[in-house]
Parts: structure tokens; C-alpha cells; sequence
């Protein structure tokens, strides 16, 4: 299966993606299909969620640290049906994520194991267009995340001690694609495999138990970034803004 790409260059599947989300679903909801044919297409693909997503959900009986845990599971699930087998969670509290130094080390430490040649994040910028992109979480790591790719992880004498301790050299992250950000520049036509974008989001009911038609929500949403992106009537896409970083 090869996907098509639209906006300012025609870009082929990554020999090894790293894909970065402030918490779980955030990946299934905006990016899942592009990374699902990059995968048909021998993509090796790693997942970060920076957040187990405690404070999400919409059970207010719910003890947290049990939305945390099943959110965890629920991306686990879901990454495993899209054919993720590497998820990596940095356990840091939803809702309370700053682009501290210590985020910056540990986006560094997992880029530095995974060594990919394209990352897709966040973007640091306000998406003014769509309610769910202005949580603050997403441009948090959306910063940290791109502070990690550019300069720290290729400089060898930032965050020292994962070099002299873990024996993690430096890498440079050649392509960076944002995510949910207001300047998309390259979309992704992913009609093809919408339904297996649908079923990993079903996958997550503490999330998505209360939408009455969540594929024809996502249909509708998707069909927005087609038509901005010059695709034919009844394709679907997903939006990114390409950004050199090497």
C-alpha cells in the first residue's frame, strides 16, 4: 500500500520513526493513519507518550491512577493493532507538563536508543482553529520535544551524562514532521485505511465511549485537511508542517 502526499514535496515512508504525543490517543486521533502505511511499507516505528493521560476520561468515581493504568493499556492495545510493537511511557502528570529539562533528557535518552530518521511531534504552536489542539500539554511537549531533536540530541555535550553513563551517542533527526499545528504544509491521503484508524480509536472507550458517531466525526474532520490540502471530493488526510532539522 504507498500513500500519497500533497503540499510541498512528495514524501516516502521513513526507514525509522519516532513519534512523540503528550498523551495517549493523541497519535490515533491525528497521525495513526500516515504511520499505518509508512508501517505497510517497512517503516520501524517507536511511540513516546509523555503522559498516561490521568487526567483524562469522563468517570468522576474513577480513582486516577486507574484512568492512568487503563489509559496505558488502551494505547498499548491500539498501537499493537495498528502494528506498533514499541510503546514507550514517560509518566509524566497530565495536565502539569512543562518543557523542563528534565523532559528534554529523556525525549533526548529515546531519541538517542531509537535513532530515527524522521520524528513526528506536536506542535509548539496555538492551533486557534481547534479546541482540542490549544491543551497545553501539546505545545509543552511539542517545545520540549523539539528543543530534544534540535540542538540537544546531536550535541554531544548536552545532557552529558547520557553519553558518559548510558553510552547513548549523539543523534541528528534529519526531517521533523508537526503535528496539530496552525501552518500545515503536506497531507497525507489516508482514505485507504480509515477504518483501521477508526477501530484503534474504539480501542479507547474511556475516551471515546460518549461520541455518538465517532467515524463520522473523524470522516468530517479528515475531509476539512483533504480539501485544504488540493486533495480530489471524498479523500480523507491527515495535516502536517514539515520542518527541516538536520
Amino acid at each position: 500500500m504507498s500513500d500519497s502526499t500533497f503540499g510541498t514535496a512528495s514524501r516516502g515512508a521513513p526507514d525509522s520513526l519516532l513519534v512523540v504525543a503528550a498523551h495517549p490517543d493523541d497519535i490515533e486521533f491525528c497521525v495513526s493513519g500516515t504511520v499505518m502505511q509508512w508501517m505497510d511499507r517497512g517503516t520501524r516505528v517507536t511511540y513516546c507518550i509523555v503522559t498516561d493521560g490521568d487526567a483524562g476520561g469522563y468517570d468522576e468515581q474513577l480513582p486516577r491512577q486507574v484512568m492512568a493504568d487503563l489509559r496505558r493499556a488502551e494505547q498499548t492495545h491500539s498501537a499493537k493493532l495498528s502494528g506498533v510493537q514499541d510503546v514507550r511511557f514517560l509518566g509524566y502528570p497530565d495536565s502539569r507538563v512543562e518543557p523542563s529539562v528534565e523532559l528534554r533528557r529523556d525525549l533526548c535518552r529515546v531519541i538517542r536508543e531509537v535513532r530515527p530518521q524522521r520524528a513526528i511531534i506536536p506542535s509548539p504552536e496555538i492551533n486557534w482553529a481547534r479546541v482540542a489542539d490549544l491543551h497545553p500539554d501539546h505545545r509543552a511537549v511539542g517545545e520540549a520535544a523539539l528543543r530534544a531533536i534540535y540542538p540537544e540530541a546531536r550535541n554531544p555535550f548536552a545532557h552529558a551524562s547520557l553519553l558518559k553513563h548510558e553510552g547513548l551517542r549523539p543523534w541528528t533527526v534529519p526531517e521533523t514532521w508537526l503535528m496539530t499545528g496552525p501552518s500545515p504544509n503536506q497531507f497525507v491521503d489516508v482514505t485507504a485505511v480509515f477504518d483501521r484508524k477508526v477501530d484503534a480509536l474504539r480501542i479507547r472507550t474511556s475516551q471515546t465511549a460518549h461520541f455518538e458517531d465517532l467515524a463520522g466525526l473523524l470522516r468530517e474532520w479528515l475531509a476539512e485537511h483533504a480539501r485544504a490540502g488540493g486533495l480530489p471530493p471524498g479523500r480523507l488526510a491527515e495535516a502536517f508542517q514539515i520542518v527541516r532539522t538536520a
